[in-house]
C-alpha cells in the first residue's frame, strides 16, 4: 500500500541534501500512544537516553516504544525548524508521516 503524504507533512520537512551537516529529526512512538519529536546529532545515543529516563521529561512518563527518523544530514538550523512544524501537525497527519518511515531502534 502506498501512502499519500498531505501538503502539510511535505511542508514540514527540510529542503534535502544539505552540505556538512549531521543533525536529524526522529518521533519517537510513546507507551501512551502519542508521538514525540526531537533532534539530535547522535540518534542512537539519544534513543538510549529516551529509554533510560534521561531523556525528555514526557518520555520520563510515557516510555518510548519505537524510533524513526524523519530526516538525517541536515544543519542543526533546518532541524529545529523541522521539529516545530511537526510538532504542530496534527496526530492523524502525524500516523501517516510514521507509517512511511522506517524502524531505527525498537524496543524488544
Amino acid at each position: 500500500m502506498k501512502l499519500v503524504l498531505s501538503v502539510s507533512i511535505l511542508a514540514a520537512l527540510p529542503p534535502l541534501p544539505q552540505v556538512n551537516a549531521d543533525w536529524a529529526v526522529y518521533l519517537l512512538y510513546c507507551a501512551n500512544g502519542a508521538f514525540y519529536c526531537g533532534i539530535t546529532n547522535r540518534p542512537a545515543q539519544r534513543w538510549q537516553a529516551h529509554c533510560s529516563g534521561n531523556g525528555a521529561r514526557y518520555t520520563r512518563m510515557y516510555p518510548p516504544l519505537q524510533m524513526r527518523l524523519v530526516c538525517v544530514g541536515i544543519t542543526k538550523a533546518a532541524a529545529a525548524r523541522c521539529e516545530y512544524r511537526l510538532k504542530r501537525l496534527k496526530a492523524a497527519d502525524k500516523a501517516v508521516l510514521w507509517q512511511s518511515l522506517e524502524d531505527f531502534f525498537s524496543q524488544a
